[in-house]
C-alpha cells in the first residue's frame, strides 16, 4: 500500500517537472532540449552567446542603418536569456536542480500563447536590448507593455524581426566553402511599406495623401503600443510568431554539432544586393509571408531571406513581352499557387486619381490559371505592396476569385461577349482588378463591387470612381516547387508534340491530282447532281 501511494502521488517538484516537460515538448523535443540545457549550463555566457544572432555586418541600400542597431542585435541574446532564463552573469545550475528552471524559461517564450501576449514579449526583448523607445515595461509576470512608438523605432523594431528569421535561414544557405573572414554583409529589407501600414491604422499619417513621398527618417508622430499591437494582430499576424522561431532556432544550433556549427556558418553568403531588382522584394516577400497562415508562408518567408529562385519566375512583361498570349505561353499547365504582381502608374486628369505615382498591387491564388469565361477558383488574397502594405483575405461570400479568358480559337458571333483579358474578385463587367489583353490598361473598382475579398483600398487616393491606370510590369511566381514545374514541363512537352502532328502534311495524299480534295471540289461544283460512289 505504501509503494502504490508513493507512485500515485508524485512530489509537487516532479509533477512540476513532467507538466513543464510536457508543455516544451510541443514546441521542441526534450532529447534536444537536453542537449541544449547541457552546453548552456558549460560556462557564464553560453546561454546569451547562443542565444545571440550569428555575426553579420547589416546595412541598408545606400547608407549604414541606425547607429544603436549593431547594439541591439549584440544585446538580443542577453536580453533573452536574462528575461526567460534568468542568466545574468552566472551561469546556469547543472543537473536537475535546473531542468526546470530552464524549461520555464523556454514556456514562457515559446509555449503558444495568445498572439498579443507573443508581441508583447518581443517588445520587452526589444526594449531590453538597449533599444532607445518608449516601451515601458510594466513589472508583472504577464510581460504587459506601454508607451509609444515613433516611425524609425517601428522600423528598427521590425528590422530586428527579420534579422531573427535572417538567422533560421543563415545557417541553411550554403556558400562557396573556405576560410572563414569575417562577418557577412547583409542587405536589410525595405519596410517603409509595413512602417506606413501601421502609421496609417493608428490615424498617425493620412491613408490618401500622405503616404506619397513619405520616408521613414522624416520621423512624424508616434504610435502607442497598444495601436500597433491592434495593427500586428490585423495584419502582419506572424510577427508575434518570431521570437518563439527564433529561440526555438538557436537551441537546434546549439544542440548541432559545434563543428558543422561553424562550418555552416562560416560559409554563409548572403549578400543581398541583386535581390530586390523585381517587383518582388524582399521587403515584400516578407510582408506577405507574414500576413497568410498557409504553406506558403515558409515559402515567402524564405524569398525574404535568400531572394525567389529565379526558376520561379513565370513571367515577366519586360522580359517575355507583353499581352495575354505572352502570358499564357507562360503560364498555362501550370496547376499550382501563383503570385501576380503589377505595378502602374495612375493616369492624370481624373478627380480622384494622384497622377504619375506609381504604385504595385498582388493576388495571390491557391491555383493555376484556366482559359474561362467565366469566374473560377478556391481561395485567394489581394494585396497592396507599395507605397503602403495591406492584405485582404477572402470574405467567404462569393468564389469569384479569378478570370482568365482568351479569344477562342473558334470564334462565333457574339451578341454580348465576355471580356478578354485578367480579372480578380467582382463579376464580369464590374471586376476588382481587370487587366486588358493587352496589358497596358489596369482598372481598379471600389470594394463596394466585389464580395469575393475583403474591403479595403488597394492604391491611395482610390475613391469610388474606378482608376484606371498604365501598366508598367507584370510578374507572375510560381509557388508550388520543383514537382509543379516539373509537371508544367511535362504538360508543354505534350502540347508541342501535338502542335506539331497537326502541322505536318502528309505529301503522299497530294502527289495526285485525281486524289487530292482540290479536284473533288471542282468536280462537285461542276456537277453536283452527279452521282458519286466512295472509294474504299
Amino acid at each position: 500500500m505504501g509503494a502504490s501511494s508513493s507512485t500515485g502521488n508524485p512530489s509537487p517538484e516532479a509533477h512540476e517537472q513532467r507538466e513543464q516537460e510536457t508543455l516544451a515538448s510541443a514546441a521542441l523535443s526534450l532529447p534536444l532540449l537536453r542537449v541544449a540545457f547541457s552546453r548552456s549550463a558549460t560556462a557564464a555566457n553560453a546561454l546569451p552567446d547562443a542565444l545571440a544572432p550569428p555575426p553579420a555586418s547589416f546595412r541598408l541600400p545606400g547608407s549604414p542603418p541606425p547607429p544603436h542597431f549593431h547594439d541591439i542585435l549584440a544585446g538580443l541574446g542577453p536580453a533573452i536569456a536574462s528575461q526567460f532564463f534568468g542568466h545574468g552573469a552566472a551561469a546556469a545550475p547543472e543537473g536537475d536542480a535546473g531542468w526546470v528552471p530552464f524549461l520555464r524559461g523556454f514556456n514562457r517564450c515559446c509555449a503558444r500563447v495568445p498572439a498579443s501576449h507573443s508581441l508583447a514579449l518581443l517588445l520587452r526583448v526589444y526594449a531590453g536590448a538597449g533599444a532607445p523607445c518608449g516601451v515601458q515595461l510594466q513589472p508583472d509576470e504577464d510581460g504587459k507593455v506601454a508607451g509609444e512608438l515613433t516611425p524609425e523605432e517601428i522600423a528598427v523594431f521590425l528590422w530586428m524581426c527579420w534579422v531573427m528569421a535572417w538567422s533560421a535561414s543563415a545557417s541553411r544557405v550554403a556558400g562557396d566553402g573556405g576560410e572563414k573572414s569575417g562577418p557577412v554583409a547583409v542587405l536589410l529589407p525595405d519596410v517603409t511599406h509595413l512602417v506606413l501600414s501601421a502609421l496609417v491604422s493608428a490615424g498617425a499619417v493620412a491613408d490618401d495623401a500622405g503616404v506619397w513621398g513619405w520616408d521613414i527618417s522624416s520621423g512624424g508622430k508616434g504610435v502607442k503600443v497598444q495601436e500597433f499591437t491592434s495593427w500586428v494582430l490585423s495584419t502582419p499576424v506572424g510577427l508575434g510568431n518570431c521570437l518563439s522561431r527564433y529561440v526555438r532556432d538557436r537551441f537546434r544550433s546549439l544542440a548541432a554539432d559545434s563543428v558543422e556549427q561553424e562550418s555552416s556558418v562560416s560559409t554563409v553568403n548572403t549578400t543581398f544586393d541583386t535581390s530586390d531588382v523585381y517587383l518582388l522584394t524582399r521587403g515584400r516577400a516578407w510582408a506577405i509571408a507574414l500576413s497568410i497562415r498557409n504553406k506558403l508562408s515558409e515559402k515567402l518567408l524564405s524569398a525574404s531571406v535568400i531572394g525567389m529562385d529565379t526558376e520561379d519566375l513565370l513571367y515577366r512583361s519586360s522580359v517575355h513581352g507583353k499581352g495575354l498570349s505572352r502570358f499564357w505561353s507562360r503560364v498555362e499547365g501550370y496547376k499550382g499557387p501563383m503570385l501576380i504582381l503589377l505595378s502602374a502608374f495612375s493616369k492624370s486628369g481624373g478627380e480622384n486619381v494622384d497622377s504619375d505615382r506609381r504604385w504595385v498591387i498582388g493576388v495571390l491564388t491557391e491555383e493555376g490559371f484556366e482559359s474561362k469565361d467565366t469566374f473560377y477558383g478556391s481561395s485567394g488574397f489581394l494585396c497592396a505592396a507599395h507605397p503602403i502594405f495591406r492584405m485582404l483575405p477572402p470574405s467567404g461570400k462569393e468564389k469569384n476569385f479569378m478570370y482568365c479568358h482568351l479569344h477562342p480559337q473558334i470564334r462565333a458571333y457574339e451578341a454580348n461577349p465576355n471580356p478578354v483579358g485578367l480579372a480578380f474578385g467582382g463579376t464580369i463587367g464590374n471586376e476588382r482588378i481587370f487587366l486588358d489583353e493587352d496589358f497596358s490598361r489596369v482598372l481598379v473598382r471600389h470594394h463596394a463591387v466585389d464580395k469575393t475579398y475583403q474591403h479595403g483600398s488597394l492604391i491611395p487616393n482610390q475613391g469610388y470612381l474606378p482608376v484606371e491606370a498604365s501598366v508598367l510590369d507584370v510578374e507572375v511566381w510560381g509557388l508550388g516547387g520543383e514537382a509543379t514545374k516539373r509537371q508544367q514541363n511535362v504538360y508543354k512537352k505534350r502540347e508541342d508534340i501535338f502542335s506539331e502532328q497537326r502541322r505536318k502534311v502528309d505529301l503522299k495524299t497530294f502527289a495526285s491530282w485525281e486524289d487530292s480534295p482540290e479536284k473533288m471540289m471542282m468536280d462537285m461544283m461542276s456537277d453536283p447532281n452527279t452521282v458519286r460512289r466512295e472509294d474504299r
